[in-house]
């Protein structure tokens, strides 16, 4: 069976769309998706577009039309750990949709996609990435290293970091350091997003391994828009790198 391969945005897709050997391009509800084959391995490549529904929509045609055993979301992200530069690598170890919950005192109270805490209370908060994979993952990435990026997209002459941990999803673009650091506080949070949390519970509903895959394309501050503009294009191809480094064990 292949692997379903998402990425949100066009310059996310480049890297990958045109390394797909024996491509084959089917519409499916507006949406198009590519199937082939990768550094040996059979694949769907998938635009999603930005957002948790977009992202759910695709994950379940991925899972369910086209029977994919593994999803994997690539592509760039807003960093919120502030030991991270940008170009560094978040994959997500679990992913916390940051925007589900309950609204009360004025005050977002996180929760659970799909439970609220009266009506269907659980003790879950966010997906977990299957331990099997993550073990798979990590040992195959154990000493890669990823080139140094230009200085025009943030490079600092170090080659970028691949770190493990939360990554927040939710249907916001982040500007404001104040929520950016009370994000990492709160949910230790090493990078957020806006499509991963989305894929997570698709996979999850199906039964189905998911990874997501980061690399930092700004600092979810101020100034993420002018950075995210200036840096995605050449930031997107390390988890673009890391995907097909990672192909070969999932």
């Amino acid at each position: 069976m292949p692997i379903g391969v998402i990425c949100a945005l066009p310059e996310e897709l480049a890297h990958l769309r045109h390394e797909i050997g024996r491509p084959e391009s089917l519409g499916v509800r507006g949406f198009e998706f590519t199937t082939g084959v990768l550094d040996g391995r059979e694949v769907v490549l998938a635009g999603s577009g930005m957002g948790k529904v977009n992202a759910a929509v695709v994950s379940t045609l991925l899972a369910d039309r086209f029977a994919c055993e593994t999803l994997v979301f690539s592509g760039v992200a807003g960093g919120v750990d502030p030991e991270l530069a940008v170009g560094d690598v978040v994959i997500a170890d679990r992913v916390l949709q940051h925007d589900a919950g309950l609204i009360e005192n004025g005050r977002l109270q996180t929760y659970q996609a799909g439970h609220v805490p009266f009506i269907n209370p659980t003790e879950r908060l966010g997906y977990v990435v299957d331990a099997p994979l993550m073990a798979r993952v990590q040992t195959r990435l154990a000493g890669f290293s990823l080139p140094v990026l230009s200085e025009a997209a943030g490079g600092t002459g170090r080659s970028p970091r691949i770190v493990y941990g939360s990554v927040l999803s939710g249907d916001q673009y982040l500007h404001c350091d104040t929520t950016r650091d009370r994000w990492h506080r709160e949910f230790g949070g090493a990078a957020v997003e806006m499509e991963g949390g989305a894929v997570a519970q698709v996979a999850d509903s199906f039964g189905i391994p998911w990874l997501v895959i980061r690399a930092l394309s700004d600092l979810a501050g101020r100034d993420s828009r002018l950075d995210f503009l200036a840096f995605a294009a050449e930031v997107a191809t390390s988890s673009a790198m890391i995907l097909r480094r990672l192909l070969a064990v999932l």
